[in-house]
């Protein structure tokens, strides 16, 4: 299937059932079980920094969410990507790293230094991200090590960055 053309704009309350579809679609009825779910639940998205790539009739080819976290005793601030879901008929034509960039470059300018996710290392390093070392961060939830994943916005972010990952309202 051609890529249709789209733009990557500001996630609308309007568009929350088609994305929850998406979700639904491309990673399962059970996403909500995982842990990078449960750092969320109760939560709400940064402001500004939830998108979409849609085209001009309105039809969702892919979403973006990042969210705040504090780590460890410091309560060091951080985000989380995710969940990045693209329709599968569009997979590998390149949205969700335009999502990522877009999300990433947003949250940048409004100041963020550090961004987590759980995901596939050789997807995401395409736009910079990497293995977090042994150690350095817990979830608090079962996680494969080789899947935690960190990205600095601004130099050393990760140093700063030691100990248990919660959403803000959880943390200290």
């Amino acid at each position: 299937m051609s890529l249709p053309n789209y733009s990557i704009v500001q996630q609308h309350a309007s568009q929350q059932l088609e994305i929850e579809r998406l979700l639904d679609e491309v990673f399962g009825l059970s996403r909500s079980t995982k842990t990078a779910y449960r750092l969320r639940e109760g939560e709400r998205p940064m402001d500004g920094l939830s998108f979409v790539a849609v085209t001009a009739d309105g039809e969702i080819l892919g979403a973006i969410s990042f969210w705040a976290l504090r780590i460890g005793e410091a309560g060091t601030e951080a985000l989380l990507l995710g969940p990045l879901a693209v329709a599968p008929i569009y997979h590998g034509k390149g949205i969700g790293r335009a999502l990522m960039r877009h999300g990433l470059a947003e949250a940048g300018e409004m100041g963020h230094r550090l961004v987590i996710l759980v995901g596939d290392e050789p997807y995401y390093a395409r736009v910079g991200f990497q293995k977090v070392p042994t150690g350095k961060l817990l979830m608090p939830g079962p996680v494969d090590p080789n899947r935690l994943l960190y990205l600095e916005l601004q130099d050393n972010a990760l140093c700063a960055a030691k100990g248990l990952v919660l959403s803000p309202r959880r943390s200290g």
